[in-house]
């Protein structure tokens, strides 16, 4: 039996739940659904991280002790599972016992296998990241990630021998295309490990230092390195290694993270797995950011979306369908209320809604509420048929790859379709006329079509898809069902099956946001300078190549297609927060009509637009890849 093993990252509990937390939670439990309709056995695993610095410091804020804190915490990211309607096979946490003894357990092996040793080193440690820096890491002498002057600490601490697998680690890479995705991170991870991202790893900490870790089995002076701890979790929850569910599901392992956990999960996780004589897992699938008003979620900014409060206004199904539709795979995606309340009163109340309403009405009107035989086929009927199979395949395919975005668009091409057949056919004409049986296999190819969308969007939207499922009285459960033979096969809707006399899955929403006075001010203030903002001409452009500049540290040259015969040549200011091969394939907002100049010798034709925050510098895009050289307008 083929076997499906997904993992979130265990979240760090120096915090509440977020929106990145819900969309990773979302999406590792609709691609275990995926997967348990593909007649695969499946696993998802998600826990809490509780160990480590900045986990004494909350508690300490908090004025608790350390697991008075985590305990709390940790509750709050098991609300948040049910909250989603997200169904876990296991919830691991860092403090259980069967964790700790495995994380000994592999140190122990890593360590007899004389890959650890002990050293004194000195070196930038940022608390916020809890690990130590380079000088050539450091980004004009900031931690790149929390834009903090780090505190130089020398202390004696034990390594682990990374920079003994680079090699093997760069040839598995490049060996095994899916290993890491989207391409652009796994072309991101190899740049990183040229300029020398797999050097030695201090793995622990002096108990003078921090005491609330796993203690070093072999010197109890120290405890580990939160993420060697971290990490091990997701074998560790599946009892390695005498347990059955380790045998079973490992081979199969695959982690959903977000992007700023990359390093960790593509470098320090496949050498320590190697050094313990562990195959690495089977994919590691990276997201972007969730952006608020243009920039990451932060509290300093204020722009932090609580998950719980939007499930609470709009429904599990629509906040779900929203972050599963919106965030194309890889990238960064905006979100707002306006946003999700557009999705769903055009996705799903006027196209997914609207269809089941007038399909179950009319079944209702012309026979009974009863599912009629199908006797009389037309050219029309098959052309559906044959958009439905596309369809499909290609929601089949995207999902395979993780790309939800594009599967649900690719699955509403059928949606949409189905809408504009019944306009087409106009059932209410073939009544009047009381052609009976091209009625009926009108009625029966809609319903068997919902039926399909209905096992399709399961995945997706789970409560939604089972109150259709009722609707069309169908008694579901994922086993009595192959979704890769749904493309091919034709009518297992029972005709006599009482379907439901009407459907409202999706009524409609208003939008309902309280302008500040402040706000309106600013409205105002903008609506004056539109005409200079009307004389920019603002296009969408795909990053063709990248490299730095070759007299200037701080300066990449920059080839882009801006949807012309020739490519535009860029020189941005972005070396420092960029690696140049990371960025191909991404799409960027420039400015196209300025005036070309030469910037240190090198034609500039433009400027790339970015904005920059807290966290760092983002480069601004469109929320969806579209065509190259689209007018901003």
């Amino acid at each position: 039996m083929n076997r499906f093993y997904i993992t979130t990252p265990i979240y760090y509990v120096n915090a509440k739940p977020h929106l990145g937390h819900a969309y990773t939670t979302i999406m590792a439990d609709c691609m275990k659904r995926f997967h348990l309709l593909q007649g695969e056995e499946s696993f998802f695993l998600t826990g809490t991280d509780e160990h480590g610095d900045k986990i004494v410091k909350a508690a300490t804020a908090n004025e608790q002790t350390p697991k008075e804190y985590v305990d709390k915490i940790s509750a709050l990211f098991q609300n948040l599972l049910l909250a989603t309607g997200a169904q876990n096979d296991h919830f691991i946490r860092t403090t259980d016992s069967k964790h700790k003894q495995t994380v000994q357990s592999i140190l122990q092996k890593v360590y007899d296998n004389g890959d650890i040793y002990f050293g004194e080193y000195g070196g930038h440690y940022c608390f916020g990241c809890e690990r130590f820096y380079t000088e050539k890491e450091l980004v004009n002498g900031f931690c790149p990630d929390h834009k903090t002057v780090p505190e130089y600490i020398s202390e004696k601490n034990y390594f682990f021998k990374m920079s003994k697998y680079h090699d093997w680690l760069v040839e598995y890479i490049k060996e095994h295309d899916d290993f890491i995705t989207p391409v652009s991170y796994r072309n991101e991870v190899l740049a990183s490990l040229e300029l020398g991202a797999s050097e030695d790893l201090c793995i622990s900490r002096p108990k003078t230092r921090l005491e609330w870790g796993i203690e070093l089995p072999f010197d109890s002076e120290y405890v580990t390195y939160v993420w060697f701890d971290a990490l091990v979790n997701y074998i560790s929850a599946l009892g390695y290694p005498e347990d059955d569910s380790f045998q079973k599901f490992w081979p199969s392992a695959h982690h959903i993270i977000a992007k700023d956990i990359l390093k960790p999960h593509a470098i320090f996780w496949p050498t320590i797995l190697k050094s313990a004589g562990i195959e690495p897992y089977q994919g590691l699938h990276v997201h972007g950011y969730w952006l608020s008003n243009g920039s990451k979620m932060s509290k300093s900014v204020g722009n932090v979306v609580e998950p719980l409060a939007m499930i609470k206004k709009y429904g599990i199904d629509a906040f779900r369908y929203f972050l599963l539709r919106e965030m194309v795979w890889g990238q960064d995606s905006s979100f707002s209320e306006e946003l999700l309340v557009g999705r769903l009163n055009a996705d799903l109340a006027n196209d997914l809604g609207n269809l089941f309403s007038r399909t179950l009405s009319m079944t209702q009107k012309y026979f009974g509420g009863i599912v009629p035989v199908s006797l009389d086929e037309d050219l029309v009927d098959l052309e559906i048929k044959n958009l439905g199979r596309a369809s499909m395949e290609n929601f089949q395919k995207y999902m395979l790859e993780f790309q939800t975005a594009r599967a649900l668009e690719s699955l509403w091409v059928l949606v949409r379709g189905l809408n504009k057949y019944i306009d087409t056919t106009k059932p209410w004409e073939v009544h009047k006329a009381q052609n009976e049986k091209r009625l009926g296999s009108i009625i029966y190819t809609l319903l068997e079509s919902m039926r399909k969308l209905a096992l399709h969007l399961w995945p997706i939207i789970p409560e939604a898809a089972n109150m259709m499922f009722k609707q069309l009285g169908i008694a579901f459960a994922p086993e009595k069902f192959v979704l890769s033979k749904e493309a091919d096969v034709w009518g297992i809707l029972e005709s006599g099956t009482t379907v439901a006399a009407e459907s409202n899955l999706f009524p409609r929403v208003e939008l309902v946001i309280e302008e500040k006075e402040e706000n309106i001010a600013a409205l105002e203030k903008k609506a004056v300078e539109f005409e200079d903002f009307e004389k920019l001409d603002l296009r969408v452009a795909t990053v063709l190549a990248a490299q730095k500049h070759s007299d200037a540290d701080r300066l990449l040259v920059v080839q882009l297609d801006i949807g012309q015969d020739e490519p535009r040549q860029i020189v941005a200011g972005i070396a420092e927060d960029f690696i140049p091969e990371a960025l191909v394939g991404k799409q960027v907002l420039i400015v196209a009509n300025l005036k070309p100049r030469k910037i240190r010798g090198k034609l500039s034709q433009g400027m790339i637009l970015a904005a920059k925050d807290a966290e760092g510098l983002q480069l601004l895009s469109p929320f969806k890849q579209i065509s190259a050289g689209a007018k901003v307008s």
